[in-house]
């Protein structure tokens, strides 16, 4: 066990991250879900039900693709900096938009998300392109966000 333990604590704790993610930013949605409902969205609009279900496939493919990293010897500083940076930054986009309920910082907070997610994504596609096809989800589904987020701006 103690040498399992050594052996994986990376990728341990990269999940642990990802857990910790996932939930501290769904904690920060469900606070004020009313709020949200509550808001004018554009005739276009994602169905709630997508949100979740996207947001688990990102990090479902992210603590994938770092364990592979991280088996592989590939994973570098810059990937585990980005990697957190870009947690850090979902988080904190729940806890301003849902939250406290800041449409404009909520804004200026996620197109920095997008931008990190989009540099994260060109830090694996050096390692192998493969990693592209199932990475590239997050910086579209961010740029999605992104776009919506300031229709919410807008209209509200």
């Amino acid at each position: 066990m103690k040498e399992f333990l050594k052996n994986n604590l990376n990728i341990i704790l990269t999940w642990l991250f990802i857990f910790f993610v996932a939930g501290l930013g769904s904690l920060f949605v469900n606070l004020e879900m009313t709020w949200y409902e509550g808001l004018n969205k554009p005739s276009q609009w994602i169905p709630n039900i997508v949100i979740p279900i996207m947001w688990t496939v990102i990090y479902l493919s992210f603590g994938i693709i770092l364990t592979i990293l991280y088996k592989n010897q590939q994973i570098n500083k810059r990937i585990i900096v980005l990697g957190i940076i870009n947690g850090l930054m979902n988080i904190l986009w729940c806890l301003v938009f849902f939250t406290l309920n800041q449409l404009l910082l909520g804004n200026i907070i996620i197109i920095l998300n997008a931008f990190f997610g989009i540099l994260l994504l060109c830090e694996m596609v050096k390692i192998k392109f493969w990693y592209v096809n199932i990475l590239w989800l997050y910086p579209i589904w961010l740029l999605l966000a992104t776009t919506l987020n300031n229709a919410l701006w807008i209209l509200n």
